[in-house]
């Protein structure tokens, strides 16, 4: 009883402050609800009810019998030490003292390779070897890789999953997106995927099976992390961005969804300390399907061709050119003998869409031509003198080296001075140089022109459209923009034999 008469006020004073707490909390959520009205209530936190895989092996033992290891063949170039002079050898080993070993084996190698002036015999080629990864995209024996797999190849040998070993020879290759079309002929019925129809979501599981330093099939997981990257590869960048372990000797393998269908051809790693960092580059399946088929039927891609040198449309070049946004893609140069030069298009004309086609930037630009057979007409809508303007323009062919633009001659000035925009200009007769355009020989720190990237030694060609060939040309070419009420005024500039398009503020009074 005494026991049962403690324990009883502790349980009351429990249950008193129990019941004073949930009051207190339902007086507080009272008092909420009265101060919020009801318009203002919180909506629902998202929720995600889909499963995620409990495992990928269904996938991997689905499509593994399709991937393979692709040994490449290369022939290397030999170095050759020469003997006879012209690495300052012979000198040496004649310096020698007579007995010297290296001066009695320097005469007695002379004396087996002949007399001093003699040409040397031809070293036998040389070879190395190369892996990567591959897939069959058919059952009679095409498969998908990389042009940097194949690249410089005499020889192709596919090994299968189960370690069978075939002959394959190159169907065609495609160095710009880095594909690779390779055929095995056997007497027999290969097991072959196909490349998904629809682009990944960003955060949809994605599974990489390939040959990382030769150790045969090899599976990572992961998650696609980002689309349309461009990481510098080529004009045609467009990757998809997979968040999983790709390492080397996955190039030209394949990724896949949770279908088994093929979302990209694997590529490169993003590796700055050259470990895997886990971030991997894919050639979208969309592209490199329509690649894969050109490949097969012509051996080659044929692109169209436009032949500018463009570049990107920044605020500020949007501004000095009087467009409402940032758009398009700016002709910095039309090459010389071009399409683009024949037609009419020329420097400072932004091109804003071709035959309809929105052009966003430099990227779109370039997959858009492409995409046409040469010798198409298209029309392409470029702004010009703050108006738009339509160009009737003959696709030529690309090819492998583009012609460069050339330069003409011209004039003369004397030092000018641009303290608002840390520019001293002079021409370029004075420079000592040939050719149109202003020298810019100095440039002072923390300038705008020095923020923009300028830098003594470049050539201003354009000023506000309006070519100039001495610094008062620049002058006057700047008072006009000022007159005009523009915030910045576009040079184009010309870097080791390169041309761009820069916007510089004008500080206006």
């Amino acid at each position: 009883m005494q026991n049962s008469r403690s324990v009883s006020p502790l349980r009351s004073r429990r249950a008193r402050l129990l019941a004073g707490v949930v009051a207190l909390g339902a007086a507080g959520l009272m008092t909420a609800q009265t101060l919020v009205p009801s318009q203002y209530a919180l909506a629902d936190a998202v929720r995600v009810d889909s499963a995620t895989p409990v495992d990928f092996s269904d996938v991997v033992r689905t499509v593994s019998p399709a991937v393979v290891s692709v040994r490449v063949k290369q022939e290397v170039e030999p170095r050759m030490m020469n003997f006879q002079g012209g690495d300052g050898l012979q000198d040496f080993f004649k310096g020698l003292p007579d007995g010297h070993p290296f001066e009695r084996f320097f005469r007695e190698f002379g004396e087996r390779r002949g007399q001093e002036g003699q040409p040397q015999r031809r070293a036998p080629r040389q070879y190395g070897m190369s892996q990567g990864s591959g897939f069959f995209i058919s059952e009679d024996g095409y498969l998908v890789t990389n042009h940097h797999v194949i690249d410089k190849g005499t020889e192709f040998t596919v090994i299968d999953d189960k370690g069978e070993e075939y002959d394959a020879k190159l169907i065609g290759a495609d160095k710009r997106t880095d594909l690779a079309l390779l055929k095995v002929d056997a007497d027999r019925d290969f097991t072959y995927v196909k490349f998904a129809d629809e682009a990944p979501e960003v955060g949809e599981w994605t599974v990489a099976i390939g040959n990382p330093f030769g150790l045969g099939g090899s599976v990572t997981a992961g998650i696609v992390s980002a689309r349309g990257r461009d990481i510098g590869a080529g004009p045609y960048d467009d990757f998809i961005q997979i968040d999983a372990p790709v390492n080397r000797g996955n190039s030209g393998g394949p990724a896949f969804n949770m279908h088994g269908e093929v979302i990209g051809v694997n590529a490169a790693i993003f590796s700055p300390s050259g470990g895997n960092v886990g971030i991997a580059f894919a050639i979208p399946a969309s592209t490199a399907q329509n690649v894969i088929m050109e490949l097969k039927d012509d051996g080659t891609v044929i692109r169209g061709w436009l032949g500018v040198q463009i570049q990107n449309v920044t605020d500020d070049i949007a501004e000095s050119l009087g467009l409402d946004e940032a758009r398009g893609a700016i002709v910095a140069e039309a090459q010389a003998d071009s399409p683009a030069k024949k037609a009419g298009l020329r420097s400072g004309d932004t091109i804003l869409s071709v035959d309809g086609k929105e052009v966003k930037g430099p990227r779109e630009l370039s997959k858009i031509i492409a995409a046409y057979e040469p010798d198409t007409k298209v029309d392409i809508t470029v702004w010009r003198d703050g108006d738009t303007k339509d160009i009737a323009v003959t696709l030529g062919r690309l090819k492998d080296q583009e012609q460069a633009a050339a330069a003409n001659p011209q004039v003369e000035d004397t030092k000018t001075s641009l303290d608002d925009l840390g520019l001293v200009l002079m021409s370029k007769s004075e420079a000592g140089l040939d050719g149109e355009g202003v020298f810019i020989a100095e440039i002072e720190a923390d300038s705008p022109a020095a923020e923009k990237g300028l830098s003594e030694g470049d050539v201003i060609l354009e000023v506000a459209g309006t070519t100039v060939n001495n610094p008062s040309d620049v002058v006057k070419a700047l008072e006009k923009a000022e007159k005009n009420g523009r915030k910045a005024v576009l040079f184009r500039v010309e870097t080791n034999n390169s041309t761009r398009f820069v916007a510089l503020p004008m500080k206006l009074a």
